[in-house]
């Protein structure tokens, strides 16, 4: 860890999930020990591969490094992407914040009855009638 203690881009951390760092672990999804995430913070996926240092400095160099994202990292997004951002950083957050809880419902309740009505009308039509 101390070879990216000054990384202004790579934070290593250590956190104890049975003490103060239960919230934290338990936030991320953390079940067994050790565990080792990586990426971004809102989205931490679950590293798998070889635990020595050197796998890790390997995964690291070959995976990790700035991503699309508002701010600096904007230059990494794609032009769709990009547009999609920018837009969204002008919404106050409270305009954005509903905007989050629409797509939600929409994923939660409106997908669900949707694939119900579509499996009905695939098996009028003769179809499998499922997804």
């Amino acid at each position: 860890m101390e070879d990216f203690k000054d990384s202004p881009t790579a934070l290593v951390a250590d956190v104890d999930c049975t003490t103060e760092g239960q919230p934290l672990c338990e936030k991320h999804g953390v079940q067994g020990y050790p565990s080792i995430k990586y990426g971004d913070v809102s989205e931490l996926k679950d590293y798998n591969g070889g635990r020595t240092y050197d796998d890790l400095k390997k995964f690291a160099e070959e995976n990790l490094g700035p991503t699309c994202g508002p701010g600096e990292n904007l230059e990494h997004c794609d032009a769709e992407t990009k547009t999609k951002i920018e837009n969204y950083v002008k919404m106050s957050s409270g305009k954005l914040e509903g905007k989050i809880r629409n797509t939600i419902k929409n994923y939660e309740v409106e997908m669900p009855v949707m694939k119900k009505v579509l499996a009905w009308q695939q098996q009028q039509e003769g179809g499998k009638g499922e997804l």
